[in-house]
């Protein structure tokens, strides 16, 4: 037989089977030699006081093994060929997630990317850091896997009530994802090894029925007489007929540029502005472990969160990247922005996130004049900023962490991850003062709630302004579909409706949903 069992242990018991069978034993009272397996449902790291704990829930089979243990039923996918045809624009996670499920509920996808394929994309990433070299249509943010795939592939949030979390992250496991992405409380995957998760998921579309195009980006939209969208067109000619999941992210400028030729409503949406603030990891593990000895052999690289309002405005950390690296994120020549990721091991000397101040439309108003793309501009003038601060390449502008607050310049910086390199730079003057002002109160803050975390030892790298779309497309709550323009179903993060990887893959399943709902009416 089996029982379920939740035990709090040292981190030294989770990590070894022999005392966890011990500790299990204890707690259910048997026998420990009545323990035949033990499966691993739940993890988490309590650090809150200064013995750190792991919360564990366990599958115990008791004197022999439940053969019909499973973790999940896996999704069995028909053969689509011939089907519906929906067209999806973009392969990131919405996009991805999107397209699986309409296989399952029977329609064709095809999947329309303007970048290159996963492994084809590494050579131009490679060109960025190197060379300073930036291809617009395959980067950090473009090409097979989105923005996504080449970060930590962080599967933690907080979006619970939007839809099925479980099945995204069951997904991922079949498509090659460890066991650790269905147990942790805060999953990740790393970026050594989601290319090969995701290339996994493209053969199960092309398997079953969909299509996948590659160096095809979708250039306009086509109407009908009724003005509903009912397809695309793409930068070499071709045209692609149906209705169109457009899942875009949200550093395609030159779509929101589309739309609003083609004069698809829009509204600007509040972002955030700053920095990439990179630490020792060595420092964070002391800091979140409560000991000069740091994490030791048992725990992970630590993580961290902070938040707080400075003037009315959160200042707040994002995607902390423990253990990672931080990279150049630029999308198109011009510019200069930093962004995070870790491999699945987290196993770098640094830790870093982004370091950023809420702005809402309101608090811009001498960029009224863009209308709804007023954020978006205000994005581009700031990486702009920098990229001429680094004398037109993509050696980032850093500055110390206490020099920042001090409003001083960084004779010398320390040691850094980031590849293309780092030169003393007044981040605290490069960014607009509002931003500049709040985050230098938010770190003082931040340095009395964590002691040592205010340190000359960490720096600010670069800016951070891809943080979420600029822009908003609206949508009806109910069908999905654009308020005022049927056929075109904005998704994820790049239609202001995601904010990570768990998020838009959510995003895809719902609107696919509803995209079956309305042409496929009989199968739902």
């Amino acid at each position: 037989m089996t029982e379920k069992l939740q035990l709090r242990v040292l981190p030294a018991v989770a990590a070894d089977e022999l005392q966890l069978h011990v500790a299990i034993s204890t707690a259910m009272r048997v026998d420990a030699n009545r323990i035949k397996k033990v499966d691993l449902l739940r993890r988490s790291i309590d650090a809150r006081q200064r013995q750190v704990m792991v919360n564990l829930t366990v599958n115990v089979h008791l004197d022999k093994i439940d053969d019909g243990f499973r973790r999940y039923e896996p999704v069995v996918y028909p053969d689509v060929a011939g089907k519906q045809e929906v067209i999806v624009v973009g392969a990131g996670p919405a996009g991805l997630f999107a397209a699986l499920e309409l296989i399952e509920l029977g329609m064709k996808p095809v999947v329309l990317e303007r970048g290159k394929d996963v492994d084809s994309r590494r050579r131009d990433m490679a060109a960025i850091s190197r060379e300073g070299i930036v291809n617009p249509d395959s980067n950090y943010c473009f090409g097979e896997g989105g923005a996504g795939a080449f970060s930590d592939g962080k599967l933690y949030t907080r979006s619970t009530k939007r839809g099925p979390v479980d099945k995204v992250l069951q997904i991922f496991h079949a498509h090659g994802a460890s066991d650790a992405v269905l147990i942790d409380a805060h999953p990740h995957i790393g970026t050594d090894r989601l290319p090969v998760i995701i290339k996994a998921m493209r053969n199960t579309i092309l398997n079953h029925g969909g299509e996948v195009h590659f160096n095809t980006r979708v250039t306009d939209l086509i109407f009908d007489k009724h003005r509903c969208v009912c397809g695309v067109i793409t930068a070499d000619g071709r045209e692609f007929h149906g209705p169109v999941l457009l899942a875009t992210g949200h550093s395609a400028r030159d779509v929101y540029a589309m739309l609003k030729r083609c004069g698809i409503p829009m509204e600007a949406k509040g972002i955030a502005v700053g920095v990439r603030l990179e630490h020792p990891q060595e420092l964070i593990d002391r800091i979140q472990y409560h000991s000069p000895k740091g994490r030791g052999k048992w725990l992970p690289a630590a993580e961290y969160s902070m938040l707080t309002r400075v003037d009315g405005r959160a200042v707040y950390s994002f995607c902390m990247c423990p253990g990672g690296v931080i990279i150049p994120a630029a999308s198109e020549p011009g510019q200069l922005v930093v962004n995070g990721m870790s491999p699945s091991n987290r196993g770098t000397r640094w830790a870093n996130s982004g370091m950023v101040v809420e702005i809402l439309p309101e608090d811009l108003p001498e960029y009224d004049k863009y209308g709804e793309l007023k954020m978006m501009y205000f994005q581009r003038d700031i990486e702009q900023r920098f990229f001429e601060a680094a004398g037109n390449t993509q050696c980032a502008p850093a500055q110390r962490m206490t020099d920042f607050v001090a409003s001083r310049p960084s004779s010398t910086l320390p040691p850094s991850s980031y590849a293309p390199g780092v030169q003393p730079g007044r981040i605290d003057l490069l960014l607009p003062p509002f931003v500049a002002g709040r985050l230098q109160k938010g770190f003082e803050e931040f340095g009395r709630k964590a002691r040592g975390f205010l340190t000359p030892d960490a720096a600010l790298i670069g800016d951070e302004t891809r943080t979420s779309s600029p822009v908003r497309v609206p949508r009806d709550k109910d069908s999905r579909c654009h308020v005022d323009v049927r056929g075109l179903y904005p998704v994820g993060e790049g239609a202001g409706y995601a904010g990570g990887i768990v998020s838009a893959a959510i995003d895809g399943i719902n609107t696919a949903r509803e995209i079956a709902r309305a042409y496929l009416p009989s199968s739902l």
